[in-house]
């Protein structure tokens, strides 16, 4: 069974920019998510982790304007925000990266930063001044791994396209990041690579992030406080310092158990 709510800390609250209150949704007889609360200090990283199932891929489909809630609300800087799609919470400063990152392998680096915002004048592409902004925004962030802006995506690490696919959305004027398993299926080196881009983007104090993650290890270094979602509820809300990866790993021991007791294993 799930464990209540504990009442939210001191940090949590703290100059919230982003924030969602008693979530539910449901498809059908399935319950994917029954009440779910969260907030997101303004510049503050915000790991959220599950089992499968636990509803994290709805909740952050419902946060970046690809599905309604059946209830609950989602405020953006103080204000509530009915979202009415994904564009429509881009305009809005909420961005997401997705796990398959929606990159074009056949274009360029810089086409792909610049994917559906291409400047034009006298309807010809400004490939110049992509490729100018596209570098200069890359080395404003840090990412000096990509030498050539004007080099196939499908030629580049899992890490490298992962660090351009965020690149295009804080380059967009993000304010919320949602990244939705960036380290998936990633090697030490390329994540190491997308660790950094989180440490450096935090480190602005520019944009708010929630990273949906499986490596605790990961998360608790890169993140100012940690959300457990089982069950289609957040379970636990601790500041890093609070908890560890013992704590988080028992809750999932625990939940495999009862699991395995309801089914009569």
């Amino acid at each position: 069974m799930s464990q209540p709510l504990p009442e939210p800390t001191r940090e949590s609250l703290s100059e919230p920019v982003f924030r969602a209150d008693n979530l539910a949704k449901s498809f059908g007889a399935v319950v994917a998510l029954s009440d779910v609360s969260l907030r997101l200090g303004r510049g503050e990283v915000l790991g959220l982790i599950g089992d499968n199932g636990a509803g994290k891929s709805t909740l952050v489909k419902i946060l970046c304007g690809f599905h309604k809630p059946d209830a609950g609300t989602i405020s953006l800087q103080g204000e509530e925000v009915s979202l009415r799609s994904v564009e429509h919470a881009r305009s809005l400063g909420i961005d997401i990266v997705y796990q398959d990152l929606a990159l074009v392998n056949e274009l360029s680096v810089f086409h792909n930063m610049f994917l559906n915002r291409e400047p034009v004048r006298w309807r010809l592409l400004q490939n110049r001044q992509m490729r100018r902004l596209a570098r200069q925004h890359l080395e404003s962030l840090g990412i000096t791994t990509i030498s050539d802006v004007g080099v196939e995506v499908a030629k580049l690490s899992g890490g490298q396209r992962q660090a351009i696919a965020v690149a295009r959305a804080v380059y967009s004027d993000a304010k919320v990041l949602l990244l939705d398993e960036p380290l998936a299926a990633m090697g030490a080196k390329e994540g190491a690579l997308i660790l950094d881009l989180i440490q450096d983007l935090r480190a602005t104090g520019d944009v708010s992030m929630i990273v949906i993650a499986h490596n605790y290890a990961q998360i608790l270094e890169v993140c100012d406080r940690i959300n457990v979602l089982q069950h289609g509820r957040i379970t636990l809300d601790k500041p890093v310092a609070e908890t560890s990866i013992e704590e988080l790993t028992d809750l999932m021991v625990t939940e495999y158990r009862n699991a395995r007791r309801e089914l009569g294993a």
